[in-house]
């Protein structure tokens, strides 16, 4: 593509490519509307705990995980951001403790006012990182829309003894954390010009890996539960691991790892409405030090795009799952524990 046709895509986004979710207030109101379905009893997991994919059993030994994801674009190359949504649609799969079979495009593009080749970019990102994850492209569906949007529905198996919800954790666990946060306020930055070009590379980096290494040592551990961090941002997902599995957790500010400079973009107003609206959701539900600034407790609410797997494991074994992933490349860190006490609620320290 010449220069004089370069388009920065977070500029089509009319929400400013955070890439944020619907928050859990307002899906649990429109939910709530719906008339109650009979359960399938082959429907192994549900919406019951909002966890990250549904499970159903079509047979003893066999079972269905089941996903889709997209959102605006979130970086300005094409391809990186075709890396992204296909990294952050698969890693549900992962954070079930699966393995992604296949995989649906889900496209929707300006097709009459950007250049093809935009879109064409898009899609090899994405078949590239799917092919990486070992998945099929088998398909997908377009529309023509004035706001590009990108993501995948994606088909992966279990055997269903071996599912890993976000409702499994048991108090003495430590948590682990596979990827850093910050990741929203960095994407916003991008979009407001404030990123060396190392820095967009940064968490481009982070944003486009896949947790498959993640979850392929987790699953020679006791791993009790498991989710992975993205729009609701840590504390949020945490929050509903800490209620599906009524128990407390318990997270150290200063060991949950962060990317550069994410304080001080904070501090400058770069802060998606996204992370806000994640903060207000959980307040009532954490206990932050008094001492804490409110920048740092939007940062733990960071809403993130294609972020690591919370992991549950037994404290036994936590040192051991570290090691082995920081072995393998994986930027992990135990940034807490699971408590009996302080049920269905975060305490940060």
């Amino acid at each position: 593509m010449d220069s004089n046709e370069t388009i920065k895509l977070t500029s089509l986004s009319s929400k400013g490519g955070c890439g944020c979710k619907i928050g859990p207030a307002d899906l649990k109101q429109v939910i709530g509307n719906l008339p109650l379905m009979e359960r399938n009893p082959n429907l192994l997991v549900g919406i019951e705990t909002s966890d990250d994919a549904g499970v159903f059993r079509i047979s003893d030994d066999l079972a269905l995980v089941q996903t889709v994801d997209f959102f605006t674009p979130i970086v300005d190359d094409p391809y990186s951001f075709g890396q992204i949504a296909a990294a952050n649609a698969i890693s549900d799969i992962y954070a079930m403790g699966g393995k992604p079979l296949t995989v649906l495009n889900i496209v929707a593009f300006p097709i009459a006012t950007l250049d093809k080749r935009i879109l064409t970019d898009i899609l090899r990102g994405a078949a590239d990182k799917v092919k990486e994850a070992g998945a099929t492209l088998v398909g997908g569906h377009s529309i023509d829309d004035k706001e590009p949007k990108f993501g995948l529905a994606v088909t992966g198996l279990i055997h269903p003894d071996k599912i890993r919800t976000n409702a499994g954790a048991k108090p003495g666990d430590k948590l682990i954390l596979t990827k850093p946060i910050g990741v929203g306020i960095m994407t916003t930055s991008i979009k407001k010009e404030q990123l060396s070009p190392e820095e967009i590379e940064r968490v481009t980096r982070v944003m486009a890996t896949l947790n498959k290494t993640s979850a392929e040592i987790m699953n020679k551990y006791d791993t009790h539960a498991c989710t992975d961090v993205t729009g609701f941002g840590l504390i949020g997902h945490a929050l509903e691991m800490a209620k599906g599995s009524e128990v407390g957790i318990t997270i150290v500010n200063e060991a949950v790892p962060k990317l550069p400079r994410v304080r001080e973009l904070a501090e400058n107003g770069f802060v998606p409405g996204g992370t806000k609206n994640n903060f207000t959701h959980i307040e009532n539900d954490v206990i932050f030090p008094m001492a804490m600034d409110q920048i740092d407790r939007w940062i733990l609410c960071d809403a993130v795009t294609s972020g690591g797997l919370l992991i549950s494991v037994t404290a036994e074994q936590s040192e051991q799952m570290l090691d082995e992933l920081k072995q393998a490349g994986v930027e992990a860190s135990i940034i807490g524990e699971v408590t009996a006490d302080n049920s269905n609620q975060i305490v940060v320290l």
